[in-house]
């Protein structure tokens, strides 16, 4: 496959003297030049010139063809004129490699490492720098950076992008048997203002499993309207050991941001009527099998699932550990935040609260606390 190539200055007087001198057709110029037709036509038809639009003042080469009289003929095809024009669309087309800016490469960097996806990198940009145009750039153009780097060898950045989903299959065979939990309240039966995420204070629940000897495990617990997650390593999937983090990590909160829990069908959740006694917050049960019920904690889960793959011992991990992929994940700006973090929305709600210090209905009046919630759920 041969590559292309543009008209040069000598091609393009060639042109000029057969076409309009030896009055030959298109295509007997492009086999006598070695260009294909389309080139050639293409050529004269973007590059005539007509006499009557120069400047007065401008009198380009003038053809032999070209006797006496004024000029108002045309339109003319000039080799002179149609190379200053080639070279004038030239240095308009060159420009400059969005991802050849210092800043912004620094920029993609940092958030490559942080675990950014360049769908999230795109919008958090149009966040931070609202007025500076060279802070832009679109996913489509991140990927493309990426794996041109990689296919040049420059660096390969490939293994910091996320990884797709594959096509999950149905499973077939048995399934667990579920534990009856007492006292289970449907989703169904969940007031309308939680499913519509504008009341804060909502929460999803689960429990992420690790795979040691021990029976190690992750609490995970998502606020609905800001995507906050809050993650606490618990001894075991046992029910009184689920129940004793809850009664913690809820305990921690002012009433107005601890209103309802939703569940999934574990059986860790089983006690769960004693963290609604001392929360006071009731606990609603999705449907079985219905994941998408609880979508935001999904998510949370995935995001986690990253850092602590399925299979990853759970037993040497310190809290410490992860509080720190904690915080990074709520340090991801969301599409569905308009960019900003789970960590900026989360405070932005507890300074409402600190600010309204209004009880919720059903609720003992409690002033809301002064210190930082979110280091105080994540810290336990």
């Amino acid at each position: 496959m041969s590559s292309y190539s543009h008209l040069t200055a000598s091609e393009r007087v060639l042109i000029d003297r057969l076409r309009f001198r030896g009055h030959r057709s298109i295509r007997q110029i492009a086999d006598m030049i070695g260009r294909s037709p389309s080139t050639v036509s293409r050529e004269l038809r973007r590059n005539l010139w007509n006499p009557s639009n120069e400047n007065e003042s401008y009198r380009p080469y003038r053809p032999a063809r070209l006797k006496t009289g004024a000029w108002t003929g045309g339109p003319y095809y000039c080799a002179l004129t149609a190379q200053r024009l080639a070279v004038k669309r030239r240095e308009r087309c060159v420009r400059r490699r969005r991802m050849s800016y210092d800043r912004l490469v620094a920029w993609v960097m940092d958030a490559l490492r942080r675990g950014w996806s360049p769908a999230t990198m795109a919008g958090r940009l149009r966040l931070e720098y609202p007025d500076d145009p060279l802070m832009r750039v679109s996913h489509e153009t991140l990927y493309s950076w990426v794996y041109r780097q990689a296919a040049d060898g420059t660096r390969d950045l490939r293994a910091y992008l996320p990884r797709g989903h594959r096509r999950r299959r149905a499973r077939k065979g048995r399934r667990g048997r579920r534990i009856p939990i007492p006292a289970r309240v449907s989703i169904h039966e969940r007031p309308a203002a939680v499913q519509s995420r504008r009341e804060f204070g909502h929460w999803e629940s689960d429990t992420v499993i690790g795979g040691g000897v021990t029976r190690r495990c992750i609490n995970t617990q998502v606020e609905r309207k800001t995507r906050f997650l809050v993650a606490t390593l618990v001894d075991s999937k046992e029910a009184a050991a689920t129940a004793a983090v809850e009664a913690r990590v809820f305990g921690a909160l002012p009433p107005a941001a601890r209103i309802s829990r939703t569940w999934d069908n574990g059986s860790e959740s089983a006690l769960h009527l004693l963290v609604d006694e001392s929360t006071g917050m009731p606990a609603y049960y999705a449907d079985p099998s219905s994941s998408y019920q609880r979508g935001s904690n999904e998510n949370r889960n995935g995001m986690i699932r990253r850092y602590l793959p399925k299979g990853t011992s759970l037993d040497d991990m310190a809290q410490d550990e992860l509080d720190e992929i904690t915080r990074r994940i709520n340090g991801t700006p969301l599409k569905v935040l308009g960019w900003l973090t789970p960590a900026e929305a989360w405070d932005e709600q507890m300074e409402r609260l600190a600010a309204q210090d209004t009880p919720v209905p059903g609720h003992p009046v409690q002033s809301t606390p002064t210190h930082n919630t979110r280091q105080c759920c994540t810290s336990n």
